[in-house]
This record gives C-alpha cells, sequence and structure tokens, in this order.
C-alpha cells in the first residue's frame, strides 16, 4: 500500500474510534507522532488499532496493566498523554 494511503488511513481509523474520548487520545497521540515512525512502529500502530478503545485508553493511563506485546517505546510515549488537547 502507497505510504501516503496508508497514512490517511491510519489518521481515519485513530480519530474515529466511538467516543470523543477514545478519540482524542488516540487521535492526537497519531496527528503528534506519526511523522516520526519507523515502518515498524507504523505497523505496531497499526496492529495495535485492532484492539478494544477501553484496553488502549487503560493501558495508556495505566488503569489496567498492559500485556508485554504493548509494553515498549510506544507505549510509553502513549502514556505521557502530553498530545490531548482537551477542548475549552
Amino acid at each position: 500500500m502507497d505510504h501516503a494511503i496508508r497514512l490517511k488511513r491510519l489518521k481515519f481509523r485513530s480519530w474515529h474510534r466511538g467516543t470523543r474520548e477514545a478519540d482524542m487520545m488516540i487521535g492526537g497521540f497519531f496527528d503528534t507522532h506519526h511523522a516520526g515512525w519507523s515502518a515498524a512502529e507504523l505497523d505496531w500502530f497499526e496492529t495495535l488499532l485492532e484492539e478494544q478503545d477501553v484496553d488502549i485508553m487503560g493501558w495508556a493511563i495505566g488503569s489496567i496493566p498492559c500485556p508485554p506485546q504493548w509494553d515498549g517505546p510506544m507505549m510509553q510515549a502513549m502514556r505521557g498523554l502530553n498530545y490531548v488537547q482537551v477542548p475549552e
């Protein structure tokens, strides 16, 4: 798949999760970090999007234990939450 098309698909999937909170967390993470991702990191994120939003959000905020396959530098970046922009 063309890289630009892949990024558009990932952006759409990141911002259309089903809840506003998930959109802001997952979409905000994508928008803030995707430009610097390697192909392996894009693969990780694309696969992560197959998981349930409640799980992704729980792993990111630390309310539930993160499975080993998801724990690593990308999840550490997601845990920073500095990419979430709360509307006023």
